[in-house]
């Protein structure tokens, strides 16, 4: 970020720190998909990955409607979230306690997306930019969706697979 004047200049930087977690994303989901074991999680992680695509090119959108470039700014709280999932992924793990750790660093990267989106959408509200913040909600509900999905993923499948594994 070159210079952070005004709610403008943090909008622009919040669509490009949610660009550069996103293309962050999509190159860590298929290692998160190949180390899953569960095929619900699988398909979960592949489904998310195909969102996150079609999120991007919402940011692409919003970064045009707002006259700005999408790059820019990275994003190193998302860098450290993945950093984090691929340290759990190199774990001595039974596929049960791996599935859930996976579900458990999602999350994590749920939530942090979670408040991004919400924050840029009511920073776009603000300023009046009403199609740019629509976009944003879009993406804002599919990852509070995903985030749903892995939640239920884990209480009623993923955890309980891997606490019998612990009890055995």
């Amino acid at each position: 970020m070159s210079e952070l004047k005004d709610l403008s200049d943090l909008l622009y930087h919040e669509i490009q720190v949610l660009y550069s977690g996103e293309e962050l994303l999509v190159a860590a989901l298929p290692r998160m998909i190949e180390n899953a074991q569960d095929s619900s999680l699988k398909a979960a992680f592949t489904q998310h990955l195909d969102e996150t695509k079609q999120q991007i090119e919402r940011l692409k959108q919003a970064a045009e409607l707002l006259n700005i470039k999408v790059e820019g700014d990275d994003n190193p709280s998302m860098k450290g979230l993945i950093a984090e999932g691929e340290k759990v992924m190199h774990q001595d793990a039974t596929p049960e306690a791996l599935d859930a750790a996976l579900i458990c660093g999602a999350q994590k990267i749920e939530h942090y997306e979670i408040s991004g989106y919400g924050t840029a959408a009511h920073l776009a509200d603000g300023l009046g930019f009403k199609v740019v913040a629509e976009l944003l909600r879009q993406t804002l509900q599919e990852e509070q969706n995903t985030d749903t999905k892995l939640n239920d993923l884990a209480k009623n499948n993923i955890n309980r697979k891997a606490a019998q594994v612990t009890e055995s």
